[in-house]
């Protein structure tokens, strides 16, 4: 019954340490969200930079991978580039080791529980304040306490159940100078911290089996079990990028390579590696070293050894995982959102930050849409113009779509805790979709307009009604790239409104014109009056779709001028 009790005890200060390390996470990416973004705009121009970036927001964050699955989110929105990604992952490799460092330095010396409470007075008045920057910082302090709170009970467990004695008898049946068993620990540390998702949990459990003197379990299974948790973290921002587009794949995939690279590279020179880093910490540092040093030193130095061993071949790992994950052919006809996904919801920043990318995608998305339609016009045959009127009702179907899947996350980040900038801003944004998807409709309406005439009328578009037509829709499509315009760069916002407005006047005018001129024409008889409905039916849906474009524009101006 006791050990039953330890067992649950053992997995129970298991998941306080999880909880509390993503507590503590999560509480300091919400209050320097913002922060953290621009930090990675401005840091990563290049590869040394950028792995400079990785180890400053790692160590900060304690989470490799809430670093990697942040760069995958930014490569995803196209934030950053494949290139720059690489980077920022090799220094959270570096950035990740803090843990094990803090954890050697107090974790299993220091009653750091003892300390643990009295913290967390200090975070209850932050957790129940209004304001989201004070909230967040409790959620910090928080996370900090119960992690090292989980640590220290994790450690009393493992002594009250005698694990020491169990993995010892495990350990009796494996020839530990064995370069096979130094292997399997390789892969047994890479399993369970893709189980347990965290890297540093793991090397928490290393470190305090290493702390207990286990025979069997010596420097050398300790360090294999810490190299194979750089492999395990890597299924974090991997099962994060499986809905993601093929860039921020490949950002993932470049995670694992580099990983599985510097094991590989590592287990070559395992033995004289791990001499020297005993050699470093034992005459170097000096008798002050404890054990868990060499540990610490090691997972470091193994992380610093792949960086200088890889960062200068960047363009030729962005090259490889290219070649392993190419871009699929016709993918914008594809319905799939491309740049958010119900699984990667990060901070509020990022999430809205992701929204506008897609939103963006949706615009440019609506004026091929009116481009696959105007062509529609000059198309002779009846094959080619199914076809290409399949494809129009196609992309109808891809807007309604959209507008769901980008509507329904947009109201998923709003049940976050936000700000009122922010809570306005996801208004903007929804009804910058709800017209957008209108524009569709109208799309869809002229293409139909167009597919009745041809099925219905013996009579087809006079050159005059072409030409007119062809006008409209110049005109139109200039009003969509003026809109898609607004939409990716709100920061000339006030001077594409004003040419906006001017195009929205143009279209209204020049319908107003030829409705006049087709009532003169049908009394001259130079078409029948049901070419004219046909006629008249496609210029007014042209006039309505530059009302859609225009209620995006001012939509987007609204989302600019309170950003």
């Amino acid at each position: 019954m006791d050990f039953i009790i330890n067992c649950f005890s053992l997995i129970g200060s298991l998941g306080l340490f999880l909880f509390g390390m993503k507590t503590m996470s999560e509480g300091l990416e919400k209050f320097a969200g913002a922060r953290l973004r621009n930090i990675l705009a401005a840091m990563t121009k290049n590869r040394v930079m950028g792995v400079l970036t990785g180890i400053l927001i790692t160590a900060l964050i304690q989470s490799s991978s809430a670093t990697t699955v942040m760069v995958v989110s930014f490569v995803n929105a196209g934030l950053m580039t494949l290139a720059q990604s690489i980077g920022v992952i090799m220094g959270a490799n570096i950035g990740t080791t803090v843990t094990a460092w803090i954890i050697s330095a107090v974790g299993f010396k220091v009653n750091i529980a003892a300390f643990a409470i009295p913290l967390l007075a200090c975070g209850l008045p932050l957790i129940f304040s209004g304001k989201s920057n004070r909230k967040s910082m409790g959620e910090f302090i928080f996370g900090f306490s119960f992690l090292f709170m989980g640590l220290s009970y994790l450690q009393q467990a493992a002594t009250d159940m005698n694990m020491g004695y169990y993995v010892a008898t495990m350990l009796a049946h494996i020839p530990c100078d064995s370069f096979f068993t130094i292997v399997l620990f390789v892969i047994v540390g890479a399993i369970v911290t893709m189980i347990v998702q965290a890297s540093a949990a793991t090397m928490a459990i290393t470190l305090m089996l290493f702390d207990m003197h286990i025979p069997g379990f010596g420097f050398e299974q300790a360090a294999a079990l810490a190299m194979g948790q750089n492999i395990g973290t890597t299924i974090t921002a991997f099962m994060a990028s499986l809905t993601a587009n093929t860039q921020a794949r490949r950002a993932a995939l470049a995670h694992m390579f580099f990983n599985v690279f510097g094991v590989v590279v590592v287990l070559i020179f395992f033995y004289p590696a791990c001499n020297a880093v005993s050699w470093f910490v034992t005459d170097v540092l000096g008798s002050n070293a404890n054990d868990l040093f060499k540990l610490s030193a090691f997972h470091t130095a193994f992380n610093i050894l792949n960086t200088l061993l890889l960062i200068g071949f960047v363009h030729q790992i962005e090259q490889f995982v290219c070649k392993v994950l190419p871009m699929k052919d016709n993918q914008e006809e594809e319905y799939r959102l491309k740049f958010i996904s119900a699984g990667m919801l990060s901070t509020a920043e990022l999430s809205i930050l992701e929204a506008k990318k897609e939103i963006n995608s949706f615009a440019d998305r609506c004026q091929r849409m009116f481009g696959i339609v105007a062509d529609l016009l000059h198309i002779e045959k009846d094959e080619e113009f199914n076809k290409q009127f399949s494809r129009v009702e196609k992309y109808e179907s891809i807007t309604d779509s959209m507008e769901v899947e980008i509507a329904n996350y947009l109201h998923k980040v709003s049940e976050g805790r936000l700000s009122d900038d922010s809570k306005g801003r996801i208004q903007r944004m929804m009804r910058q979709i709800d017209e957008l998807e209108s524009i569709g409709d109208s799309c869809y309406n002229l293409g139909r307009t167009i597919n009745r005439q041809r099925k219905h009328s013996k009579e087809g578009f006079t050159p005059e009604q072409k030409e007119r037509m062809h006008t409209m829709m110049v005109l139109v499509n200039s009003a969509l790239e003026e809109m898609v315009r607004m939409v990716e760069h709100p920061e000339f916002a006030d001077v594409n409104y004003i040419k906006s407005r001017n195009i929205e006047t143009e279209i209204n005018n020049y319908r107003s014109h030829l409705k006049s001129l087709n009532i003169q024409d049908i009394n001259e008889g130079k078409y029948s009056y049901q070419l004219g409905v046909y006629y008249t039916d496609f210029i007014s849906e042209c006039e309505k779709l530059g009302d859609y474009v225009i209620n995006v524009v001012q939509a987007a101006a609204e989302c600019a001028h309170h950003s």
